[in-house]
């Protein structure tokens, strides 16, 4: 006699017969042959049987026979699909990018209080033991020297194993997060935008939404050979607000602020503006940022451990972490930050010049940036310090990057441009401006000095016949009596005519 093992299984939808025929032939088969039959072996049979019943509706009954014994068995109807049959949605782990914002501040916290460790731990030290840890120390300096270089051995292997290639410039980059993960750490930036800004978009029946529109569609159209363009979705919003700002989210989602609509000249500028946005999420400037930023934090923990465990007060401590942090800042984020910001001017160009815009137009607009921060009195903040490149800077850049981007619109077969370069138009502008400026503050300075003038000689005549009455005053008796030109029984007198010519003053 054999035994039937039935195994649990999960319930497929199909074909009533087919479902069956498996079920037969997968989940019943025989033992061994020549296997002796116990008792254990039907307790062994009647659990699965119950286990059988309770997991699925029981339906029908069926007889299955093998050999010489007989088993009533319940099927459940397996013939049919089932309804009610759900199972537990899979955990999703957090993005690593957003892991690594929440941990962030608790790392230096970490730091901070295992470099303040350290140092208790060694003052409490009696200075025998020192002495014997520092014997230690110099005996055993070769291993800490290798494992030091393994160390750094290690840190250049996690740097190399990470380096991909940008897809649009060909450069060498470090990525430490993937693609996915920061698509999603994206999204919830994107979100955070739209309950931001919600009640300051425009409608999409607006004009200025419809351009804006226009023009992104143009630049993806114009550019669908470059790699990735197509596989981000490009919504435009428009926000309401006089900011002169505009950005781009890796996921695609495009934020332009009306006061940026009131900032450009024209829908070259514009395009221009929009290359060079859609060209960090087009590289992944945000991913590589974070990634740098990531690798930097992680060896300024280093640094930092050791500024706490060796400055012998909590605040030399402190100092010396605001100081680390202050180099750490303008030595590898900002330029960072700047040398990203001239490649998506670079790429942004040539994205604009393939969608037959002026090019000519990006010089300027940083131009007439640099005009209106002059003219409103905004204090000029040096580039070190900013996270941008100077207006100066930037149009350098831009002014040597406009040939190349012209002979790649030439051969995109678009339109001729006019003859007129829009450079130099606004150079002559400006230069027109600046005259007209100067001649109004000339003629404003003379007619302040010809009205000073007039009230000076006011006040000159006034003071000119009070001078002469006074000078005759002090011709008395005692002057002419010391000239020798006192006449007998004559007095001097002194008389002011007043507006009605008949008063007289004498003395």
């Amino acid at each position: 006699m054999a035994l039937i093992c039935f195994r649990l299984f999960k319930i497929q939808t199909g074909p009533p017969l087919l479902t069956l025929r498996r079920f037969r032939a997968v989940h019943a088969r025989p033992l061994l042959r020549g296997q002796p039959h116990t008792s254990q072996g039907n307790t062994r049979l009647s659990a699965s049987f119950r286990s059988f019943e309770k997991w699925t509706r029981v339906q029908s009954t069926s007889l299955v026979s093998s050999g010489n014994v007989t088993v009533n068995v319940r099927l459940s109807a397996i013939t049919e699909p089932a309804k009610q049959f759900h199972t537990s949605a899979a955990l999703r782990a957090l993005p690593a990018p957003l892991i690594w914002l929440v941990l962030r501040p608790l790392q230096k916290v970490a730091a901070i209080i295992i470099g303040r460790s350290i140092r208790k731990w060694w003052r409490a030290l009696p200075p025998n033991k020192k002495q014997l840890f520092r014997e230690w120390a110099r005996q055993r300096r070769w291993h800490l020297v290798g494992a030091g270089t393994g160390l750094l051995f290690f840190i250049s292997l996690f740097f190399f194993t990470h380096l991909e290639e940008s897809p649009v410039t060909g450069r060498s980059r470090l990525l430490v997060f993937s693609r996915d993960a920061f698509m999603e750490l994206a999204q919830h930036a994107s979100d955070e935008c739209m309950e931001e800004y919600v009640d300051a978009f425009i409608p999409v029946s607006d004009p200025r939404h419809q351009v804006v529109e226009q023009v992104v569609q143009r630049l993806v159209q114009r550019n669908h050979d470059i790699e990735g363009i197509n596989s981000l979705s490009w919504n435009v919003h428009v926000v309401d607000r006089p900011s002169v700002n505009a950005f781009v989210l890796p996921n695609g989602n495009i934020f332009v602020f009306t006061g940026m609509l009131e900032a450009v000249a024209d829908i070259h500028q514009l395009a221009i503006v929009l290359g060079h946005e859609m060209s960090h999420a087009l590289i992944g400037h945000a991913a590589e940022q974070a990634s740098m930023s990531h690798v930097v934090d992680l060896l300024s923990l280093i640094l930092l451990t050791v500024i706490w465990a060796i400055c012998p007060r909590d605040s030399l401590a402190v100092l010396g972490h605001w100081i680390q942090s202050k180099l750490v800042q303008f030595m590898f984020d900002r330029p960072f930050s700047r040398k990203l910001e001239a490649e998506a001017d670079q790429v942004g160009l040539k994205l604009a010049a393939k969608a037959c815009a002026d090019v000519r137009a990006g010089p300027v607009f940083w131009q007439q940036m640099e005009l209106a921060e002059q003219l409103i009195g905004e204090p000029t903040i040096p580039e070190w310090l900013s996270t941008h490149p100077s207006h100066h800077n930037r149009i350098t850049h831009l002014n040597r990057l406009v040939p190349e981007a012209l002979e790649i619109r030439a051969k995109c077969d678009c339109p001729a441009l006019p003859a007129i370069d829009p450079r130099v138009a606004f150079s002559k502008t400006v230069q027109l401006l600046l005259e007209n400026t100067k001649k109004q503050e000339s003629e404003e300075r003379k007619e302040r000095e010809i009205a000073k003038d007039a009230s000076s000689s006011r006040s000159r005549l006034g003071g000119v016949l009070a001078t002469s009455v006074l000078s005759q005053a002090l011709l008395s008796k005692r002057d002419l009596t010391e000239s020798g030109l006192t006449l007998k029984g004559v007095q001097p007198t002194v008389s002011l005519q007043t507006s009605n010519g008949n008063d007289q003053v004498h003395f």
